[in-house]
């Protein structure tokens, strides 16, 4: 992936990559090809050069041998002579298939053949009448010039093929010498391109980089801009919840303060009224005080009801009997509702009047959502502080849930949460599928513990 995104944003540079690599293969393999060719050749020429060499060297063995023979008549000296013989045959051999391509040398070399063999012919006449006894016609041979023009003109000829070799094998080294140089200047001027690619690719990361930077650096500043955005609009519903909160429970006193004042006064009122009345109808209407008692027990039950409405506005307890006493009669009611059985174990605190209602509510919506969903048989309700802070938990053996998992509906857990942040609090919910929930409440004790 990473490749890819190379080739695509440097497209100019695969070019020149590519160009390089072929170039300097073109170069790397003709050099070795010509190299190789030439170094050929020149073996050919080495072999040619001995052949060449050779020649001289082999007739003057055979005359050598000749001679040795001449002088003493032992045959052992003609086996010198005969491997003389096999060895300038070789040679022509060798030498007519080798200049086989090349007119010139080839016109000097049937030449040098033709005199080679007059010169071997020479030799063996004179073997030969040696043989037939005719001394007198062998000397005379023998002490003519004609063999030593002949070997003078085997020598200039054998030197003159050497010369056109010596003159080849200067030519092939200078060829060597050119490929080689090709060759640097190949590998200088590749060299070059290659600085020249490298250059153009820093050149262009470095202005990638610094694009990516910049890139980076706009989208650190929206971050930084949105993060701050979220941050004051967090805020601002934040504070506006917590106005909603206390609005609501302000409205809610002002409810249970007026149902309290103007409904429970009409209600009493109503029922001493009814109290007077009874005594007047104790003889005379039995119906009438019969309708009369039930009309009492009906004002007897709204009173009853009101207070309970009132109770679950805004305790009065809390402001009456206390934080610890009010979560025990909550925990009592429930049990009695419910059928579940609560275990309350809570320790008297000393909290803003704000703060105790946060863990009351906070406690009282913990128990509403075990009644609706937890279907647990035993709850555990605990209020102490605990290193400075007030610390109160619900927990149940109930079903539980996957906390992982976003319910359909979290407005409670929600409530609860932004009622403990608006108190400087933490809301710590724990809780896995069979194993139960536990919801953790932590407060900081604005007042000290009484003594």
């Amino acid at each position: 992936m990473k490749i890819g995104l190379v080739i695509r944003r440097n497209p100019l540079l695969l070019t020149l990559a590519a160009a390089a690599a072929a170039v300097m293969l073109f170069i790397s393999e003709g050099s070795y090809f010509r190299s190789v060719s030439t170094l050929n050749a020149l073996g050919a020429m080495a072999t040619a050069r001995s052949s060449l060499q050779g020649l001289e060297r082999s007739f003057l063995d055979a005359e050598t041998g000749q001679r040795g023979y001449l002088l003493t008549e032992r045959i052992e000296y003609l086996q010198p002579y005969d491997n003389a013989l096999l060895q300038i045959d070789a040679a022509f051999r060798f030498l007519q298939q080798y200049y086989a391509e090349e007119p010139d040398a080839l016109a000097v070399l049937t030449q040098l053949r033709k005199v080679s063999d007059t010169r071997l012919s020479e030799l063996a006449l004179t073997i030969r009448l040696h043989q037939q006894g005719r001394e007198s016609a062998t000397r005379e041979l023998v002490l003519t010039d004609i063999g030593k023009e002949q070997m003078e003109s085997i020598r200039a000829l054998s030197a003159e093929l050497l010369a056109q070799e010596t003159l080849r094998v200067e030519q092939g080294r200078q060829d060597i010498y050119r490929t080689l140089m090709w060759s640097r200047v190949g590998i200088a001027a590749l060299s070059g391109i290659g600085l020249l690619g490298l250059f153009m690719y820093l050149r262009k990361s470095l202005a990638l980089q610094e694009q990516e930077q910049e890139q980076q650096q706009a989208l650190q500043a929206e971050r930084d801009r949105l993060e701050i955005e979220v941050a004051q609009r967090t805020a601002k519903l934040t504070e506006l919840t917590h106005h909603l909160q206390t609005a609501r429970e302000d409205e809610r006193g002002r409810l249970a303060r007026n149902l309290h004042d103007e409904l429970g006064a009409l209600l009493t009122a109503a029922k001493l009224d009814a109290a007077r009345i009874m005594p007047r109808l104790a003889g005379s209407a039995p119906e009438a005080r019969e309708r009369l008692v039930h009309l009492v027990d009906t004002l007897n039950s709204s009173i009853a009801l009101g207070r309970r409405i009132i109770e679950d506005l805004r305790p009065s307890t809390l402001s009456n009997l206390g934080l610890a006493t009010t979560l025990e009669i909550l925990a009592r009611e429930f049990a009695e509702r419910s059928g579940i059985q609560v275990h309350c174990r809570v320790q008297p605190v000393r909290l803003e009047p704000n703060a105790e209602l946060v863990i009351y509510r906070v406690v009282q919506e913990a128990i509403t959502n075990i009644s609706k969903y937890a279907k647990a048989s035993q709850v555990w309700v605990s209020l102490a502080a605990v290193d400075g802070q007030i610390e109160v938990s619900v927990r149940d053996d109930g079903v539980g849930f996957d906390t992982t998992v976003e319910p359909g509906s979290a407005y409670g857990l929600v409530g609860m949460r932004y009622r403990v942040e608006a108190q400087d609090g933490t809301l710590t919910l724990r809780s896995h599928p069979g194993q139960g929930t536990t919801v953790q409440v932590r407060l900081p004790q604005t007042s000290p513990e009484p003594d």
